[in-house]
């Protein structure tokens, strides 16, 4: 019973240095030019705003964006998608609040205008009344025009 358990790890040794001999040194190295070559074209996030190509846009407002990154900054930003315009952020309380809110920010057109801007708050208890969410939505809206109006200053 032991010479059977030994010729088949030798031939397992056998098999695995044919095996290791096959390595083509040549076509590894074109490999890792290639993968190198990727990593020097790579793109960020930031490549799509200033990008020319019609196919590769995001539909969201600029100043609508940073405002609204602006007018919550004491809560925690856990997701930010340019793409389908939502922020998303997690509990934090106000500078002087007492109660701890978090929201979602949908940025849904590139126009500066009230209808591009939907803000939901909530409290750990549930929902905000709406005219809580209201007084955030024109604070952001009134931030954003303050961007807009400075940078055309420039």
């Amino acid at each position: 019973m032991r010479a059977p358990t030994t010729i088949r790890l030798a031939g397992a040794a056998c098999l695995l240095a044919l095996l290791s001999a096959c390595s083509d040194r040549e076509a590894n190295l074109e490999q890792r030019a290639l993968l190198d070559r990727g990593a020097e074209e790579r793109e960020t996030v930031f490549d799509l705003f200033q990008s020319d190509d019609p196919n590769r846009t995001v539909e969201v407002n600029k100043y609508i964006w940073r405002a609204s990154q602006e007018v919550l900054d004491f809560l925690p930003l856990e997701t930010a998608d340019p793409f389908t315009g939502v922020l998303s952020y997690g509990y934090g309380r106000p500078p002087g609040g007492g109660q701890a809110y978090r929201a979602t920010v949908y940025v849904q057109d590139p126009a500066l205008e009230a209808r591009s801007l939907n803000v939901a708050l909530a409290t750990q208890g549930g929902p905000v009344n709406a005219a809580t969410a209201q007084a955030v939505e024109n604070a952001i809206l009134t931030r954003a025009r303050q961007l807009r109006q400075a940078e055309e200053r420039l």
